[in-house]
């Protein structure tokens, strides 16, 4: 049940809130989106709330990645040994992998474009969206909310974030594949055994090519949850300014400009 009901007279809104999550348009950097999908494709459409596309190129690049040894190729990269990094390299799952990259860069980017260009047209018609929706399962309202613990949250379990400020597509798909990445890395094996101070047992459990996944996940997750907070913030001043301007402002009141009122 929501507090107000789109009649579809409006071409653009700017947000929709329910009960999975509050999804909105907001003005983006293309250049960050497209940056996040360099850095992990499915990322940027992520971010721009393409969550199937997102899913699909995800998932895609664990898969992938894993098959063609890449993470393989860039520990030893950095460590100098070239030679070795283009033995471990698998090119039959290799050169698949490269269009799909490049495709997730590209259209990360023009959507985001895209997105821009909406978001200008739907602000500029500023019509009512529901703030409050209300089901069976859950409750989702605009409120504010603080930045600064969305990235605590996101740093102490990536996920968490996103359940702080109500994006609950997002948190599940964070949450589910973090465990993935815990479990198969023998990340959390290698922590116990680093606490009891068995260093080389620690290394030597770990699983590499799972563990750098981790960089990605944990950034993503603060960025993703300390962007969407700040945006969520904007959204509820806007809303709340058109409500009292709609319902308490009298159409005859004036600001005077530059003159101070004891």
């Amino acid at each position: 049940m929501d507090n107000f009901t789109n009649d579809n007279s409006a071409r653009r809104y700017r947000a929709h809130v329910s009960i999975l999550g509050t999804t909105q348009i907001h003005l983006r950097n293309p250049y960050i989106i497209a940056w996040w999908s360099a850095a992990f494709p499915g990322f940027g459409h992520l971010l721009l709330s393409k969550y199937l596309r997102g899913l699909v190129l995800f998932m895609w690049e664990v898969i992938v990645n894993l098959e063609s040894h890449v993470n393989y190729a860039m520990i030893y990269s950095f460590q100098g040994e070239i030679e070795k990094a283009k033995e471990v390299l698998d090119t039959r799952w290799l050169l698949i992998y490269i269009p799909v990259y490049i495709f997730g860069i590209w259209d990360s980017y023009r959507t985001t474009v895209d997105l821009n260009k909406i978001y200008i047209m739907a602000d500029r018609e500023e019509r009512r969206f529901n703030s409050f929706s209300i089901g069976a399962m859950e409750i989702n309202y605009l409120d504010k909310r603080s930045p600064a613990m969305a990235i605590l949250w996101s740093f102490m379990v990536p996920g968490l974030g996103q359940l702080y400020i109500h994006r609950i597509v997002t948190a599940f798909f964070v949450i589910v594949w973090t465990v993935i990445f815990c479990y198969y890395s023998h990340a959390l094996e290698a922590v116990s055994l680093l606490f009891l101070g068995k260093i080389k047992e620690a290394t030597s459990v770990v699983q590499p090519e799972w563990l750098l996944f981790f960089p990605s996940i944990y950034g993503f997750s603060s960025f993703d949850s300390y962007i969407n907070t700040v945006e969520n913030n904007k959204l509820y001043d806007k809303e709340q300014r058109a409500f009292f301007r709609m319902n308490y402002q009298s159409s005859s009141f004036k600001i005077l400009k530059g003159r101070k009122v004891n």
